[in-house]
């Protein structure tokens, strides 16, 4: 089995070997390397081939098993259960896959540290308890309850 000709395409179209479509320059991005100055591949094809590679070599998975999780959450994100999973989670130190957020739960874990005392702490202080002593009088401190 040897190479397929490229179809002969109309003067300001060029072919994608990625969605085997002709399509016009502007769907192209710059290659100055390149004999005609355009990528091998057109924007639509090199985002999925983009998105594709960045889940493999960021976290080990393929898009089907990033989709499979995204069905066992019922679609939505495992923390708040209302906004739509997009973001792949993992731990910054294993690099071990748990789960897929929403933008914002994805954001707070990361700007937390990823640190569960100081999420605990969150948590009590949103159920309003305070988790730093009270001064009671100078040099004395209540302790939370």
């Amino acid at each position: 089995m040897g190479r397929q000709p490229r179809p002969v395409v109309a003067e300001g179209l060029k072919y994608c070997l990625g969605c085997r479509e002709a399509k016009p320059h502007s769907e192209w991005h710059r290659n100055r390397s390149a004999p005609d100055g355009l990528a091998t591949r057109c924007k639509a094809c090199r985002a999925i081939e983009s998105r594709v590679g960045h889940l493999k070599r960021a976290y080990g998975i393929t898009e089907a098993v990033r989709d499979e999780m995204i069905a066992s959450q019922n679609g939505t994100c495992c923390i708040c259960e209302t906004a739509p999973a997009v973001h792949v989670d993992h731990c910054h130190e294993t690099g071990r896959v748990r789960g897929v957020l929403c933008f914002n739960c994805n954001t707070a874990i990361g700007l937390l540290g990823e640190d569960p005392g100081t999420i605990q702490r969150a948590i009590s202080y949103l159920e309003g308890n305070a988790w730093k002593p009270t001064i009671v009088a100078q040099g004395v401190y209540r302790q939370p309850s």
